[in-house]
């Protein structure tokens, strides 16, 4: 019995030791692609807002780095909350969204910070699922009339963009505080 204690041991703690040092590869499959890593803040109870135009089957795996930011999603509008999204992720730690090949491009992507922190930082890492075929015939392809080639037109256009800039967070804020004074 004591033999084994020593091993046991080694054991565990090996156990222990990947679970505070896992890396990106434990969550990254090898047909997987990383397109962005994006990293901001936001604050209690605001959006930070982003646009997806890159086309296939995305993955979207945010951390928060301080506080608590949630992820929602919609192909609908380009600034999602908790009212209008169709894809959510709100736990308190690593948040994880895929957003299907049929999702109408650009996406909006709403960064919200829990009202618990007084800010919230998060790195989101985007993903690009090569597994996945493109359908030539998906709605997002079209044909050329002049040439009658029926080729798909590049639609990638790999951009990420951060919409709401600081100046509209404080106006919104001073605007809800003066509602709140006045009702």
């Amino acid at each position: 019995m004591l033999c084994w204690t020593p091993w046991s041991l080694v054991l565990l703690m090996s156990q222990v030791w990947g679970l505070f040092h896992s890396s990106e590869h434990d969550i990254m499959p090898g047909d997987w692609v990383l397109l962005h890593v994006v990293q901001g803040h936001v604050g209690a109870g605001n959006y930070s807002y982003l646009r997806l135009n890159h086309d296939g089957r995305i993955i979207l795996y945010m951390q928060s780095l301080k506080g608590d930011a949630d992820i929602y999603v919609s192909d609908k509008t380009l600034r999602p909350n908790f009212d209008t999204y169709k894809l959510q992720s709100t736990t308190c730690g690593s948040d994880t969204v895929v957003v299907p090949v049929d999702f109408t491009r650009p996406v909006g992507i709403g960064i919200y910070g829990h009202p618990s922190y007084q800010e919230s930082e998060f790195e989101m890492k985007v993903f690009y699922d090569q597994s996945v075929p493109e359908d030539p015939f998906d709605r997002g392809s079209y044909f050329s009339e002049e040439t009658n080639k029926q080729e798909k037109q590049p639609q990638i256009t790999d951009e990420f963009h951060e919409d709401e800039s600081i100046l509209s967070t404080v106006l919104i804020g001073i605007l809800k505080i003066i509602l709140e004074i006045l009702f």
